[in-house]
């Protein structure tokens, strides 16, 4: 992952955190380790999850959506049991980094989901967003229902006859797996760090259809 930032805060003035999980990480992917899953709230609630490239900025969008309860990034996808995120920048594991959304389906549909995800990444690039590429990037929906599986080809299949886009969409729909939660540094990264950039670049549209919505 395109690391263009580093800060380093000093174990001593944070007592009993990892020293790992407070750096600003680069490209050599280093890191490593796991947190247990956050807790679901109670009530009716559905998951989806999503993966659009960096997972930094994908939850961020999603965090902002009314209706979404929780998000957590993690690894799914791939073969591994349990992987951590030195594991998967190895691009061997074939796992993408993903975002897990918890949302409560009477505020906020499936169906707004899936726009936000088409509408904040280059579902035309195959392993690849921005900077950043190898299959651990790559586009993808991972459905929890059959419910979610159609909507998710249907607006695909919109999209890809929309005549919108630079090319075919590239985006891969499968069943959701077994999700590993990423390493706790990972979690809300742009909202600890303050940080406003971005790894995404455009969203695979022609330029009078590329405005993000």
């Amino acid at each position: 992952m395109f690391r263009s930032l580093f800060s380093l805060v000093s174990a001593a003035l944070v007592p009993g955190m990892l020293l790992a999980g407070m750096l600003m990480v680069n490209a050599g992917c280093t890191e490593s380790g796991s947190a247990p899953a956050a807790a679901l709230p109670p009530g009716k609630t559905e998951k989806a999850t999503f993966a659009a490239g960096c997972f930094w900025g994908v939850e961020a969008t999603f965090r902002k959506i009314p209706g979404v309860i929780t998000t957590q990034v993690g690894y799914t996808g791939g073969t591994m049991a349990d992987p951590t995120y030195e594991d998967v920048c190895t691009h061997t594991t074939g796992h993408a980094e993903a975002v897990e959304v918890t949302f409560d389906p009477t505020k906020v549909s499936y169906q707004k989901l899936l726009e936000v995800f088409f509408e904040n990444h280059d579902p035309t690039t195959v392993d690849r967003q921005g900077p950043d590429y190898g299959s651990n990037y790559r586009s993808a929906v991972f459905y929890h229902s059959d419910e979610q599986a159609r909507l998710a080809r249907d607006e695909k299949a919109r999209r890809d006859a929309s005549g919108e886009y630079v090319g075919p969409l590239v985006t891969q729909i499968v069943a959701a797996g077994p999700f590993y939660r990423a390493e706790e540094y990972h979690q809300q990264y742009y909202a600890k760090r303050g940080t406003s950039w971005s790894c995404h670049f455009g969203n695979g549209k022609k330029p009078q259809f590329a405005s993000p919505g």
